[in-house]
Parts: structure tokens; C-alpha cells; sequence
């Protein structure tokens, strides 16, 4: 083989060499984005599925759904104890005063009926005085406009009456408003009569809270 033979092979072969680096460059540049791709599929695929590392949980934006939705149970229930609470005190609270209205009216009532069955025909006025003045509604009116009458039958006849209560009990009761079943023994004497006489009754009067104050309204022999 001649120099110049050799020197033209070197050379095809120098040419054939640098035409075939571009073509493995290009194609080593399209393996890596392809890799890169992958890689980036890859990521998204793990963002939105949990690996098996993470123990299978669920993904982030659902965990917190369900942090919030127990969040906002927890207060629902707190409310609704809150409020269950609220309405057992203000319960209780009516149920003491209606309670403390009975009593307070019942021992009024008692009172009121030792005032009512007892009267002396030596003083009158006095007597009658004291029904009007813890009287009201209904039984004050009706007291006032037979009074007159009354007070003369009990002086022509020098009559004294005195009144005992012997038991007493609470029919229904609000607030402001009382029944109070009422058994009465009242002694009597007056001039046909001089020996004492005992009349038992049972009254049923009606205690309405005036001003603060337990006043008879209405008063029934049943």
C-alpha cells in the first residue's frame, strides 16, 4: 500500500468519525429527556398515589377534609351540650320559683283564712279591715259589697268566731298565681248558741301576687 493510499484511508475514516458524534450526540440528548420524562411522570404518579413507605395513607388534601369534618363535629356536639345545658338550667330555675311561689303563697293562704274565720262583735271594723286589706280581684269586690250587711248580722247577734287551720296543700301553681286547698275548723258562738260551736270546712282559695304581695282573689266552699 502507497503513503497516499494510507493517508486517504485515515482520512474517510477521520470524516466517517466526526459525522457519526453528532448522530450519538442527538441521540444521547432524546435518551435523557426521555428519562427526564419519565422521572417526572413518576413524581406526579407519587404525589397523587401513596407509596407503599407512607403506610397506605390517604392523600394530604383528603386527611385534612377529614381533620376538619372531625373538627366541626367535636364543636356541633359542644353546642348541643351547651345548649342542652342552658335549657336544664333555665328548667330548673322555673321549676324552683313556681316552687318557692307555692310555699310562699300557701303560708299566705293560711294566714289569710285564720283572718277571714275570725271576727268579735266588739271589734268590727278592725276585723273587717284586715280581710279587705289582703283581699283583691274578684273576693275583694264581692267582701266589700256584702260587708254592710254582714257586719250587722254578726253585731245583733254579738257573734265571735275564731278559725284554725289544719291542714293545707297546694292544687295547681304558677309563678304569679296559686291555688291552695285549705281545711278549716272554725269554733262559733253568739247569742242562740252561747255554747261553742266547731264548723269544719274545706276552702279552696286562689293566692295572686300583687305588688309582692300574696292576695286572696277568689275563695270557694266546694
Amino acid at each position: 500500500m502507497s503513503t497516499s493510499s494510507s493517508i486517504e484511508s485515515i482520512a474517510a475514516e477521520s470524516v466517517q468519525s466526526a459525522d457519526s458524534e453528532p448522530e450519538r450526540a442527538v441521540e444521547e440528548t432524546a435518551d435523557e429527556r426521555t428519562e427526564d420524562a419519565e422521572r417526572a411522570e413518576e413524581r406526579e404518579e407519587a404525589e397523587e398515589t401513596p407509596g407503599a413507605d407512607e403506610g397506605n395513607r390517604p392523600p394530604l388534601r383528603s386527611r385534612r377534609w377529614v381533620r376538619w369534618t372531625g373538627l366541626a363535629t367535636t364543636a356541633a356536639v359542644v353546642v348541643a351540650s351547651l345548649s342542652a345545658a342552658v335549657v336544664f338550667g333555665w328548667k330548673l330555675k322555673e321549676d324552683r320559683d313556681v316552687d318557692s311561689a307555692a310555699d310562699q303563697a300557701r303560708e299566705a293562704a293560711r294566714q289569710y283564712a285564720v283572718t277571714l274565720t275570725s271576727v268579735n262583735s266588739d271589734h268590727l271594723d278592725q276585723d273587717f279591715t284586715a280581710v279587705l286589706n289582703g283581699a283583691t280581684g274578684e273576693f275583694k269586690n264581692m267582701y266589700s259589697q256584702s260587708s254592710a250587711q254582714l257586719r250587722q248580722l254578726l253585731a245583733d247577734n254579738k257573734a265571735t268566731a275564731h278559725g284554725t287551720v289544719v291542714d293545707a296543700g297546694i292544687k295547681s301553681a304558677t309563678k304569679n298565681r296559686v291555688e291552695v286547698l285549705l281545711f278549716i275548723d272554725q269554733t262559733v258562738t253568739n247569742t242562740v248558741t252561747p255554747d261553742p260551736r266547731v264548723d269544719r270546712s274545706r276552702v279552696v282559695m286562689t293566692m295572686q301576687r300583687v305588688g309582692g304581695r300574696w292576695l286572696a282573689d277568689k275563695v270557694d266552699l266546694p
